[in-house]
């Protein structure tokens, strides 16, 4: 990781420029059809999206084999070291939890500050919605199926959002991150933060994850939002020795992100630039903890300690030195 960090600084800012040029062109190309069509309505928006979440790593690769030419692409990217295995799997656990976790903060921190309607005991709102989707005698106990939305979460940070959100950590926290730590955490952290939240506009002007809200605000509250959880990404990027831990805890955010419907009050309602781990009280909890991070000296890369160096072999005697004394 030092190796990349160097070489980004002899490197100057082309790359940089290029990679952003790149992943934003083709973020607003494959979004021109939402943009004159139905928008968000679309038949294919969801198609879209998702093919637009690609466009980083195609930025990423643009940039590493026709600009920088590494010679090893592929660390360069962020999908090696694999090693240590257990640390590998130690963050990789850590990326599928925390961000559930988080999600689960945002919603109490709301609670507490009026801004989220929640119903953490009897699960009213979840009720209702049952109800309206003509399930109103409940084949299971209320708790199962509450249960069960955890278990959704999990099957689909795995297996469902896992690509999608591979397509975007590639460039982001891959490839990205580790060339503005040059910089110094907190600039790399906002930096890349801001990067990652304006690529975003143009679904976030069309109303997405923001809906109601003016659109220069929604971009502003997704900067916010990108600022800070990608910063938690790009601790467990850094510490965890590649690109796939934060891939996976961008996966499981964005199937957490619903959870709010298992746990708000019936007739509840909210502002998500508001409430909700995309609005601003949602931050406070893994703004903290980055804080923590930052201050521990924990934003830095992973470094394995080296190899004790082998003892040499004691040299053959001769048979002169070996024969006993007489």
């Amino acid at each position: 990781m030092k190796n990349e960090t160097d070489a980004a600084a002899k490197s100057g800012g082309l790359p940089i420029a290029v990679f952003v040029v790149v992943a934003f062109a083709l973020a607003w190309l494959i979004a021109l059809p939402l943009w004159f069509g139905d928008g968000l309505q679309s038949a294919n928006a969801r198609t879209l999206m998702t093919a637009m979440m690609f466009a980083p790593t195609a930025a990423a690769l643009i940039t590493v084999f026709f600009i920088e030419k590494p010679k090893h692409k592929a660390r360069a990217l962020g999908l090696v070291p694999l090693r240590p295995a257990g640390r590998l799997i130690g963050y990789l656990a850590l990326g599928l939890v925390l961000p559930v976790l988080l999600t689960l903060a945002a919603l109490v921190v709301g609670s507490w500050l009026g801004l989220f309607p929640a119903d953490f005991i009897h699960f009213s709102g979840f009720q209702q919605l049952l109800e309206l989707s003509g399930q109103a005698d409940l084949p299971v106990p209320l708790g199962v199926l509450v249960a069960s939305q955890f278990l959704n979460v999990l099957i689909a940070a795995l297996f469902v959002n896992i690509l999608p959100a591979l397509g975007e950590e590639i460039g982001w926290r891959g490839w990205l991150l580790p060339k503005l730590l040059r910089f110094g955490p907190w600039p790399a952290i906002l930096l890349s933060g801001a990067i990652w939240g304006l690529w975003h506009a143009p679904i976030i002007l069309l109303g997405y994850n923001y809906p109601g809200t003016p659109g220069w605000l929604a971009v502003l509250a997704m900067v916010g939002s990108c600022i800070v959880l990608g910063g938690i990404f790009g601790w467990l990027r850094l510490r965890g020795g590649s690109v796939w831990p934060a891939a996976l805890a961008h996966s499981s955010l964005n199937a957490a992100a619903t959870l709010f419907v298992v746990f708000y009050e019936r007739d509840g309602v909210f502002d998500p630039l508001h409430a909700n781990i995309t609005g601003w009280s949602g931050w406070i909890v893994p703004a903290i903890l980055l804080v923590v991070i930052v201050a521990a000296k924990k934003f830095t890369p992973f470094v394995p300690a080296p190899k004790p160096a082998r003892e040499p072999a004691p040299e053959p005697r001769s048979a002169a030195e070996s024969a006993p004394a007489e």
